[in-house]
């Protein structure tokens, strides 16, 4: 649909994203340990992790080998399992373009719940709509949805460089955004299938740009909102970070 490679959007409240940058190493340490398993280890534990509808919200239950925690707890551990390195390096690229500024607008600590409920709520959505599923999902798609559906309403004029065809150009985040989360529900509706968990995506990203009103710091404002707030004190180096994302030609920042 559109890979980001940059984002013209600075940090304003937190200095370091720590929780996105464990986040991705945390999901490419465990891929690490899928690929040491060989294809049988794999096997186990994508049908011992990941989240299998049918065991989730239906009456199938596995192979006593092939169970390695109850269904419920599949709604986290699948979050972080990936099927191959292509599928990781995309969630992996999506979370760290977009993934810091939705920390920042909430802290670490809230952004590892909204990360993870973002990810139980994409997952419950695909269980839902396809409970009779006995294809385990995994991947961290749905959570980062949950990331794309906050910065669309945080951060709607960000600039987010992408490349049409060849050439790299910046887009306001609104038209690449709306285009995917279109895309997700035209696929979606139209059972376009693919081994992509569709209504993941819809459940998450829905679930992300609710989440994100009550959970984001009062002095970030919604909507792109060019000013911030009174009532924040902000480091010098944000503050002009900021004046330079309004005013690029301002010989002061």
């Amino acid at each position: 649909m559109f890979i980001p490679l940059h984002d013209r959007n600075p940090r304003i409240l937190i200095a370091r994203p720590w929780v996105t940058w464990g986040l991705i190493a945390a999901c490419a340490a465990i891929f690490a340990v899928q690929l040491s398993l060989g294809l049988r280890g794999q096997e186990r534990l994508v049908y011992g992790l990941g989240l299998i509808p049918a065991t989730l919200v239906g009456d199938l239950h596995l192979n006593p080998e092939l169970h390695l925690v109850a269904p419920v707890v599949t709604l986290v551990t699948y979050m972080f399992l990936h099927g191959g390195l292509l599928h990781l390096a995309g969630n992996m690229l999506f979370l760290w373009v977009f993934g810091d500024n939705i920390e920042d607008a909430m802290g670490h600590r809230r952004f590892v719940a909204f990360f993870l409920v973002g990810g139980v709520v994409a997952g419950l959505a695909q269980a839902v709509v396809e409970p009779g599923s006995r294809v385990p999902i995994i991947g961290a798609s749905g959570a980062i949805a949950a990331v794309l559906g906050a910065y669309l309403v945080l951060h709607p004029r960000a600039k987010i460089l992408v490349p049409i065809v060849i050439f790299p150009v910046y887009l306001p985040a609104l038209v690449p955004l709306l285009f995917w989360i279109a895309f997700q529900i035209f696929a979606a509706m139209n059972d376009a299938g693919g081994g992509v968990a569709w209504w993941a995506h819809i459940g998450g990203f829905v679930a992300g740009a609710i989440l994100i009103v009550p959970l984001r710091h009062n002095a970030i404002p919604l909507f792109g909102v060019s000013k911030l707030p009174g009532g924040l004190r902000l480091r010098k180096a944000w503050r002009k970070a900021w004046r330079r994302r309004d005013n690029p030609q301002d010989p002061t920042s």
